[in-house]
Parts: structure tokens; sequence; C-alpha cells
């Protein structure tokens, strides 16, 4: 099929599919494939957790793309088109401890496992406890599903075709960062790890452990993030003032970097009406970390913290550079739907396609003034005043040469 009829083909199915199921909260056992996809829930008292099959009501040969970020970005999705694939999909799940990850303690656990690690598609029978329930989690990290449901029966009724390396990581007896990191240098991409990790299958047999899917989206990111730091810090100082401007779905970025050691600072602004603030007023968050890393969770801009800073850390890698890092999200009445985390990870990797070079750090920053009037209609000249990068770190560099 041409790639580019896949999206109008999956869309105008749910709609069929939707017509001919006129009662759909009857529902109770249906044939169908997952992505494939699982969802692990954190609502419930740790180490209680919801674990969830994601599928679709009946079969679909595009099964695969009810569970692509990348792809919808590369392609333009809109967020109507996400959220219309994304309501489509059925959470049937089940109840259990994050250590209970060993197949002989629960079948639907060994389920839930080779769907997550499946390269492709897999065919399911499904048989629910009760009546579908709708209803919409937003959360900023995770990508949005329509309905849930409690799990009888499952059954996988297809061979699951797993990849090599990835069978070859669950079965050695490693640390769960190594085995990303060797999945990572394979070109296995965040979406993947973050899955794989999520089920259990990864880490030091005595250690593993469920993840909640929100944890491991986040812990992929800064996985991964810090791995490549541990090879940029070693890195010269790139040689120029850079600067990167980009924007998807409605979230606005600047990325500015300076002749420097690491340093990152990112500040998120909500315009009135967006996504995550319903307001009249501007809201703000901002985390920092110096070259030593920080110790904390940053609380402030949360997920997006780790998300941002992944593709500009491969950008740095891929030229074998450090710099300091000012990174700057302006979310705007566009992105009016939260559809998780890989929309602020998809919008940077656009960003950090968009360069232009100067000779100063004056220079950049008028040249970032420029931008953002001129492309978004933001002055950002309140953020380069508070910024604690720009007024502490940048600030002494100067102070040192000066000596």
């Amino acid at each position: 099929m041409d790639l580019g009829n896949i999206k109008f083909e999956v869309i105008k199915k749910l709609v069929d599919t939707n017509f001919r199921v006129k009662n759909i909260s009857n529902l109770s056992k249906f044939e169908s494939n997952s992505p494939p996809s699982v969802f692990i829930g954190s609502k419930l008292k740790y180490p209680l957790v919801n674990v969830g099959i994601l599928s679709p009501l009946e079969r679909d040969e595009n099964a695969w793309l009810y569970d692509a970020e990348k792809y919808w970005a590369e392609n333009n999705f809109s967020i109507n088109d996400v959220i219309q694939i994304r309501e489509s999909l059925l959470n049937s799940r089940f109840q259990t401890k994050v250590q209970e990850t060993k197949s002989n303690g629960n079948k639907f656990i060994q389920i839930a496992k080779e769907i997550a690690i499946a390269s492709k598609p897999v065919d399911v029978e499904i048989e629910l406890k009760r009546n579908l329930s709708f209803q919409n989690q937003k959360d900023r990290i995770t990508t949005p599903h329509g309905m849930h449901a409690g799990l009888k029966k499952a059954r996988i009724t297809s061979n699951v075709r797993i990849h090599r390396q990835v069978d070859k990581v669950i079965n050695d007896d490693i640390k769960a960062s190594e085995g990303m990191q060797y999945l990572y240098k394979k070109g296995f991409d965040n979406y993947t790890l973050s899955k794989i990790l999520s089920v259990g299958v990864l880490g030091l047999k005595t250690q593993k452990r469920l993840v909640p899917t929100r944890w491991s989206i986040t812990a992929t990111d800064d996985t991964l993030g810090k791995q490549l730091l541990g090879k940029i810090k070693d890195h010269k100082w790139i040689e120029n003032y850079e600067l990167f401007f980009g924007e998807f779905l409605g979230n606005q970025y600047l990325v500015l970097l300076f002749p420097n050691v690491w340093n990152y600072e990112l500040f998120e602004l909500y315009m009135p009406k967006s996504s995550w603030n319903p307001s009249e007023q501007m809201k703000a968050s901002t985390d920092f970390e110096s070259f030593f890393g920080r110790k904390e969770y940053a609380s402030s801009t949360a997920g997006g913290y780790y998300a941002t800073r992944l593709p500009i850390l491969e950008y740095l890698e891929s030229i074998k550079r450090q710099a300091s890092v000012l990174a700057i999200r302006l979310e705007t009445p566009s992105y009016w739907a939260g559809l998780g985390v890989w929309v602020v990870r998809e919008s940077v990797k656009r960003t950090m396609k968009k360069k232009m070079v100067f000779n100063s750090k004056s220079d950049l920053i008028a040249g970032a003034k420029k931008i953002s009037e001129i492309k978004y209609g933001f002055n950002p000249e309140t953020i380069l005043k508070r910024s604690k990068m720009m007024n502490e770190v940048l600030a002494q560099r100067k102070i040192n040469e000066w000596v």
C-alpha cells in the first residue's frame, strides 16, 4: 500500500468499525492485533499496577500505525489524526505487582511481555470481564488511549517475531542500562526501548521489575542522555555560537548553544488556552543542570526536560563537541490537546535541523530575539534575564578569561 494513503485508510477503517459495532460498550469478546503495545498504569498504590494490552477493536493490517509516534511526526499527522487513532485503542488490563515478572506467576504477564518485545503486530483473542469504560487519561508524558476494560482471557494467535538483538539482551544477565545502551547502538530508538523496559525484561535477573509506562519513558530518555553525556564531556567546545529554531503541533522551540563546558537549562512557557494552561495568564517553568549533572528529578518541567535534552545531546555527539545549552519551549494555543512527551522529543529533533551560526554571544542573542519576534511573535528578553546559565555560568567564564 502507498504510504501516503495509510493514514486515510486507517482513519476510514476506524469510522467504519465504530459504525458496525453500534453498542460498543457491551463488547465482551473480539479478535484483534496489538501494534504491538502495552501500557503499565501508575495510578494504583505502588507496587500494584495495571498492565494493559493495547489493541484496536478488530484486526487491522496497519495496526502498527496506532503506536507510531516517530511516523506521525515524520508524516505531519495533526492533533486530530493522533487523537482519532489513539481513542480507538482498547486497553484490556489486569492488576499485578511490579515484582511478578516471571511467566509462571501470571500467564497474562507472559502475554504482555511477548507483545511488548515483538517486532511486528501480534494477533490476539481478547475476552473482557466487564463493559468498556470511556475515559481519556490526560498525562504530560504518556500518549493517550481511549477505552479500557478488565481482562478476563487472552490468547496470542500468531507467531511472535522478536529481533535477534532484543532476544539476546533479555536473556543476558546484565544491567538494564547496559542492555539499553547495546540496543541503542544497534539502532533501536527510545520508543522501542521504553516499551521493553516497562515490561520488566531488562536488567539483572534478581532486579527485574515492571515499570509504569510514564516512568519508563522518562527513564529511557534520561539513561540514554547520561550515556551520551559520558562521551560529550570529553569533547572540545563548539567553535561558534549556534542557534536552532523549529516548531511542531503548536510547540515552538529556540535552542541556543554557547562555546563552553556542558550546562543545560530549559524554560517552558505555556500560553493561555494551550494544552496545559486553561487560564488567561502566561505560565512558565524551568530546570537546570551544571556540568556535574543534577541529583533530583526535574520536577518543574518533568519529562519534557529529558525529552528535550536527548535530541540536543544526539546532535552534539554527532559533531563530537560539547556546549552550554539554553532551550526555550513556547507552547501555543494551537497545541490544544496533550499528546504525550513524544511531541516534545520530535519537536526538538526538527528544531535541531535548522541552524544559524554566529561569531559572538551578542550576535547569537540578537539573532534569537529577531527569530523569536519574526517567526513566533515572542520576545525572549525576560527569559534571557532570568536564565541561570546566562547570568552565572557564562558570566563566570568571562571573569575567568579576564583574570
